[in-house]
């Protein structure tokens, strides 16, 4: 069988360095994607055995010549790519609420979590094209649904300190759909996942959920068997209200 190869943006810390480690761990080839290659050197030093099978790549999200670099990168050394994960972003909020976020603070999340993706996702696309079975993960949040931002019986119906990173994973979300629809018919599928709270540098020291764990819907997500969905929004599995 040939070897997948995987693209993790966002790869040296938190979620995206436990989904290059559990990749890696399962035969896949990753590529680090990480703003500073020194930094994701010292982080793929941290992986033991699964460092053979990861490599570090210049990926600065919020530069499009790096994200083209990084892409042609790819097409050059490997000529496809099999799963594309889109974990990086930025919560760029103090958690005062949507009375004092302008809209900078709004540019600042978007520009992260949804243009960075649709220019990556975009110049990757055509080596997605040439695997068997392309994966597009876009790695959300809870925090995205509008529909549990609008029931008082929901579990963030009061988290709504962070108006800016919430609306801009609704707007990945909607891109999330759209791409599902355009690619239907295709080997290619595209899903959202919400990975949890959990214990990074964005979900601080009180979240619930270990890392390790948060990555189960990634992996779930990459993974995906031809009769699996795409477009869709979920949670280890279960589906999440838009």
């Amino acid at each position: 069988m040939m070897m997948k190869i995987a693209l993790v943006t966002g790869g040296n810390r938190g979620i995206g360095l436990e989904t290059v480690r559990r990749l890696a761990a399962e035969g896949v080839q990753v590529l680090m994607g990480s703003r500073s290659v020194e930094r994701g050197e010292a982080a793929r030093a941290e992986l033991g055995e699964a460092a053979e099978r990861v490599e570090v790549v210049a990926l600065d999200m919020a530069s499009p010549a790096s994200i083209q670099a990084a892409v042609n990168h790819v097409r050059d050394r490997y000529g496809r790519l099999d799963i594309l994960v889109n974990n990086a972003g930025v919560m760029p909020e103090t958690g005062s609420g949507v009375l004092d976020a302008g809209a900078d603070l709004y540019r600042e999340a978007f520009e992260v979590n949804l243009f960075a993706v649709i220019d990556l996702t975009q110049a990757a696309l055509p080596l997605l094209e040439k695997s068997e079975a392309g994966r597009i993960v876009m790695v959300s949040s809870i925090l995205a649904s509008t529909g549990l931002h609008a029931d008082p019986g929901s579990p963030i119906y009061g988290w709504k300190h962070t108006p800016a990173y919430n609306a801009s994973k609704t707007a990945l979300n909607s891109y999330t759909v759209h791409l599902a629809a355009a690619l239907a018919g295709t080997s290619i599928k595209v899903n959202a996942i919400h990975p949890g709270w959990i214990k990074t540098e964005m979900g601080g020291p009180q979240a619930p959920t270990e890392v390790a764990e948060g990555v189960d819907s990634t992996l779930w997500a990459a993974g995906l068997g031809p009769e699996g969905p795409s477009g869709s929004f979920t949670h280890k599995g279960e589906t999440l209200p838009w």
